[in-house]
């Protein structure tokens, strides 16, 4: 599952992205340089190899830590793009291109938005799409579509097996986990599988929002949301579990179904202008207890081995499971607790925005505070049963030690904002 949204206006575009997937399917920041290749080079991506392109650009991706394609990503020109799943009525075919890898060869490929897309319908048409898609579950593959922008516009670009339709962007726009360009949705979209995604109800909410967003920050709190299209449910009020298939309903997605789960694994923001690209990751999962770190594309970091679905606390992401884990059992008593510090430090940071090597070592040092202050919380998992049984088994997978529940009648250390 995912969410992308993005808001075209006079001089700027400003672009966002969830990505939802397995709970312990981590996903990782990797920077990969330009590179020129030989004639009748090929490149090998999740499932089978095509022809290389003479030259790639530099790119900074956000991938699954076990495929080769992207989530989302931004290349050296200012060119960003998100891909999310759609389910259709046709079969997606066996192993070949999947949808995370045609975003990652657009970005490759691609000087501009426009082209972006033109790169990715022509090997959709010449290779067509296919494969599996899941972590959890191998059967599990589907269909993409994209959203692609630069600070001249955008383009949405929905497939449906080598089928496709496109159309330029105007003002707000958002994609979930179903077809949305008419006509094209309508002789394609596969009802069920799109109603239990609940994609059309993130769609609303979404786009909704976009359409009032005034900047990055904005398209930040967006992301980090709970709460169905009109309620006005912010993050600190906690996700809002049903038996079929968890948190699904609103763009910070938990896992915890009895028949569907996915888990927001991964988030980033981009503001586009002529001036140039800012973009903004949380290299870890759930918006609504992560931060927003400053990253560039022409500025890689080094930030330790890449993770994996075993938790490690040299990794990040893992280091960060621990608090996300926690709050999750209870976020509107814990999240207070250092959400105020979090987000004065980010609102720092979107004003006059570090170097991405420090603003990472700052996060990483505040994160530690977090998790103490988090963990002094006393309390109960509030989340309903299916919700802690399903958390508990992909705890074991993980090899995450049962977490310890503070002691009662102490005082909870919050950590003040800064």
């Amino acid at each position: 599952m995912c969410d992308t949204v993005v808001l075209v206006t006079e001089g700027r575009v400003l672009f966002a992205k969830n990505s939802d997937r397995d709970p312990n399917e981590a996903q990782l920041l990797e920077w990969r340089p330009r590179g020129e290749h030989p004639p009748g080079a090929r490149v090998r991506c999740t499932w089978t190899d095509v022809p290389q392109a003479r030259r790639t650009h530099a790119v900074l991706l956000s991938r699954p830590f076990w495929m080769w394609g992207a989530e989302m990503g931004a290349n050296e020109h200012g060119v960003v793009a998100g891909n999310q799943a759609v389910f259709t009525r046709g079969r997606v075919g066996p192993p070949g291109l999947t949808g995370m890898d045609l975003l990652r060869l657009g970005l490759e490929r691609a000087e501009s938005a426009r082209g972006a897309v033109e790169a990715i319908i022509e090997l959709l048409e010449r290779h067509g799409q296919g494969g599996a898609c899941g972590h959890e579950d191998p059967r599990f593959a589907y269909h993409s579509s994209f959203l692609v922008a630069d600070a001249r516009g955008a383009v949405v670009l929905e497939t449906a097996g080598r089928w496709w339709a496109a159309e330029d962007v105007a003002g707000a726009r958002s994609l979930s986990n179903a077809l949305s360009i008419p006509g094209f949705a309508e002789r394609h979209s596969d009802v069920v599988r799109t109603w239990a995604a609940e994609g059309r109800i993130r769609r609303a909410l979404t786009c909704a929002a976009a359409e009032r967003a005034s900047g990055a920050s904005d398209l930040m709190r967006l992301l980090r949301r709970h709460g169905r299209a009109g309620s006005g449910a912010e993050a600190t009020r906690g996700p809002a579990y049903r038996w079929l298939n968890g948190a699904m309903s609103a763009p910070c997605v938990h896992a915890g179904g009895l028949l569907a789960a996915a888990q927001t694994t991964a988030s980033w923001v981009s503001e586009l202008t002529a001036a140039g690209a800012r973009h903004w990751a949380t290299a870890t999962a759930a918006p609504c207890t992560s931060i927003f770190k400053p990253v560039a594309v022409d500025r890689p970091l080094d930030l330790g081995p890449a993770p994996t679905d075993r938790a490690d606390e040299r990794s990040l992401y893992w280091r960060h499971e621990r608090l996300h884990r926690l709050v999750l059992a209870d976020p509107e008593r814990r999240l207070p607790f250092y959400a105020p510090d979090r987000d004065a430090l980010e609102a720092r940071w979107l004003e006059s925005p570090p170097d991405p090597a420090a603003a990472f070592a700052l996060g990483d040092e505040r994160l530690a505070a977090w998790t103490a202050a988090a963990a002094s919380v006393a309390g109960r998992d509030v989340r309903p049963w299916y919700a802690r049984r399903y958390w508990r088994l992909r705890d074991r997978r993980a090899g995450l030690a049962p977490r310890a529940t503070p002691a009662s009648g102490g005082t909870p250390s919050r950590v003040p904002a800064r």
